[in-house]
């Protein structure tokens, strides 16, 4: 079992680590993997009743592997965001579970989309969220086009996706992103506490609560769309152009095509 996903159960809490700190937990394949086992694992324990999502060191998990989408065709794009992509973020939605989102540090990208996957986002003021996929030729194709609108209204979506920016918790908080913001000093046990509050309610009740509001944001054929979508943008100029930018570290320049 790969290290890249750690899980810790405890009194009805499980808490899925990513544990790639060295590239501050960027969602690589072994990552993608392990935690697709984890999620299996998770699911088939009854003794769990909440899942906490969170990363290892001083960051939450920074976004995908741009060096490997770098050499990705169309054909590719949509296998990997098929199957471990969007795929993968829908396996965290679709958990009967109730799940929250751990936030401290980056969130950029398809760390963004994970979190908006789960149920609750709670963050540090320290937390960095955005999803700047524009900037790279791309968009959100892990949900972040359908599953940020459903979180914050589709202007904040349209805002932050057009402009690939990043918002502080304050403001993730204030435009409905972040449930809630806990201090650094504060937040592992309040994290903990939240998730104890959920635990100790009825699990049949809370299964079906979750799936009671989850039908009346169904999104699927949103999701159809935005995979097809992102999967036509590898191979163009821009992509390509736009994953070099990135990875020499330098402004991209876009051409349209």
């Amino acid at each position: 079992m790969s290290e890249k996903v750690l899980l810790d159960v405890s009194d009805r809490i499980a808490t899925l680590t990513v544990n790639n700190p060295d590239k501050r937990n960027a969602m690589d394949q072994e990552t993608r993997t392990a935690l697709r086992d984890r999620l299996d694992d998770i699911d088939a324990n009854d003794d769990i009743g909440v899942v906490v999502l969170r990363g290892k060191g001083d960051s939450y998990i920074a976004g995908g592997d741009i060096e490997a989408f770098a050499e990705f065709d169309r054909v590719d794009a949509l296998e990997y965001l098929t199957n471990y992509g969007q795929g993968l973020y829908n396996d965290v939605a679709d958990l009967t579970k109730p799940t929250i989102a751990a936030i401290d540090g980056y969130a950029f990208g398809g760390g963004l989309e994970v979190s908006l996957a789960c149920d609750l986002r709670v963050a540090t003021p320290d937390a960095t969220v955005g999803l700047p996929e524009v900037g790279l030729g791309i968009l959100p194709g892990g949900g972040g086009t359908q599953r940020l609108a459903h979180v914050a209204g589709a202007g904040v979506a349209k805002d932050l996706i057009f402009t690939g920016r990043a918002v502080d918790a304050e403001e993730a908080a204030t435009l409905g992103i972040v449930n809630r913001v806990y201090e650094p000093d504060e937040f592992d046990d309040s994290v903990r506490e939240l998730a104890e509050t959920i635990a100790a309610n009825a699990p049949l009740a809370l299964r079906l609560a979750k799936e009671s509001i989850n039908r009346g944001l169904d999104d699927e054929g949103g999701l159809d769309f935005e995979r097809i979508a992102c999967a036509f943008l590898f191979g163009t100029a821009d992509q390509q152009e736009g994953a070099e930018a990135f990875l020499e570290k330098r402004d991209p320049a876009f051409e349209g095509r």
